[in-house]
């Protein structure tokens, strides 16, 4: 039902000192946007593995992964596929303009947040 993993979305104590770091291991930039105030995402330089999306946390937010996202080709029929199946706290598909991406929601058992994503492009 569901494929490999799209993104890993971090919220960080300095998105600049990660996106440093990111690149010390090997990543490189994809694109800066003004998702979640200042969001940088990286991707592997070789192409082998998933994005990480990383942005400065704020207010009550604290460092830590904020979900995992999987690439899906058909989100509307894997979003149905999930309710029937009542998973938790299933929220989309809705587009993210900031993203360019169409994405939804969802939990496990411990309230981790999960996502699905399909690339409107």
């Amino acid at each position: 039902m569901i494929g490999e993993i799209d993104h890993i979305e971090l919220e960080v104590s300095d998105a600049d000192e990660t996106a440093e770091f990111l690149e010390k291991i090997g990543y490189e930039r994809l694109r800066e946007t003004d998702h979640h105030g200042t969001s940088y995402e990286y991707v592997p330089s070789d192409g082998n593995g998933p994005l990480f999306e990383i942005h400065t946390v704020s207010g009550e937010e604290t460092p830590g992964i904020n979900h995992i996202a999987f690439s899906v080709d058909n989100i509307e029929e894997i979003t149905e596929e999930l309710e029937e199946e009542g998973v938790d706290s299933l929220v989309g598909p809705y587009h993210v303009e900031k993203t360019g991406r169409t994405i939804t929601n969802f939990r496990d058992p411990d309230g981790h947040r999960f996502q699905i994503v399909s690339d409107d492009e």
